[in-house]
């Protein structure tokens, strides 16, 4: 759980913008964040996290090609 995105309540139904609300944020892969990845890029370098959405800790950033890769594997 993340303190901007708190986790749904038992019982609550979710819709996929009140899950990722950030998807409207620029510096977010949206086809990362439907991977159910955390997809922050870091604007100055490009590289994005490849941490599972709402991830403890601070965010590993990894280049581009990777998170490419993540992509077209699907994993």
């Amino acid at each position: 759980m993340n303190a901007e995105y708190p986790a749904a309540s038992p019982g609550t139904t979710v819709t996929p913008d009140e899950e990722r609300p950030d998807l409207s944020n620029s510096n977010v892969r949206e086809d990362l964040a439907m991977a159910g990845r955390c997809a922050l890029v870091h604007l100055p370098t490009g590289r994005t996290c490849l941490l599972p959405i709402r991830h403890q800790g601070p965010c590993e950033f990894h280049r581009p090609q990777e998170a490419q890769d993540v992509v077209a594997n699907g994993t």
